[in-house]
């Protein structure tokens, strides 16, 4: 059956409220503080079959309709994010040249930067994780070394699924411009890692063109 693109994107994405969070940079030590706007955030990570329906192309490793879909590089997101965009009729967000710059006032669909996805993960509270790592995640302990179908694990108490575990997610952010250029951070942990990796709070990064078979993303838009 064909996917209704415009019905599943409605449907699933969830409403986030303003707030206030606190990140950190262990490498640096340091800490600060960020204010979030209302916002929405998908309920899943990107799928599969939105993906292919969206672009043609499925450059997953692990091969299945409703998982994420992964293998896919940050610029590989920003192309889906601004294609989905154009067909649903909202604004694109990004601007791609040489460099891919944001137009902040559009309304279509975009990466969360990464103080959104911690905000989102953690539901407004503090805690690393959202609840037992094994009821809320797939993981080294529990995934049996394959990617799972979304939404299989519990939600956080906003409505949102998988944000530990199955597939690391692409965030809008460059990491530290002046030690590591233009890579870009992703957050929440994959099927292959261990629980340490699986927090609200850990901090990845690699360059911009970097796929692998636990990395995906999911999508937001301003509200």
């Amino acid at each position: 059956m064909k996917l209704d693109i415009r019905t599943d994107m409605l449907e699933q994405m969830v409403e986030i409220p303003s707030g206030k969070i606190s990140l950190r940079d262990d490498r640096k030590d340091s800490r600060w503080d960020v204010e979030i706007a209302e916002f929405k955030m998908a309920r899943y990570a990107v799928t599969q079959d939105l993906y292919f329906a969206v672009t043609g192309q499925n450059p997953s490793v692990f091969l299945a309709d409703h998982a994420p879909v992964e293998n896919v590089s940050w610029h590989d997101a920003i192309d889906f994010c601004n294609q989905l965009s154009e067909q649903m009729g909202f604004e694109p967000c990004y601007i791609v040249n040489e460099l891919v710059g944001i137009d902040a006032s559009a309304n279509g669909f975009r990466l969360p930067n990464e103080a959104e996805w911690q905000y989102a993960c953690q539901a407004g509270g503090r805690d690393v994780r959202y609840g037992e790592l094994h009821d809320i995640a797939w993981y080294e302990g529990n995934s049996g070394a394959v990617l799972h179908d979304v939404g299989q694990k519990l939600a956080n108490a906003w409505g949102v699924y998988d944000m530990l575990g199955n597939v690391w997610e692409w965030c809008w952010d460059v990491y530290d411009a002046e030690v590591y250029g233009d890579y870009r951070i992703f957050r929440g942990g994959g099927w292959a890692d261990r629980e340490r990796s699986c927090l609200a709070t850990n901090r990845r990064r690699s360059h911009p063109t970097y796929a692998i078979d636990d990395l995906g993303f999911r999508v937001a838009r301003n509200l």
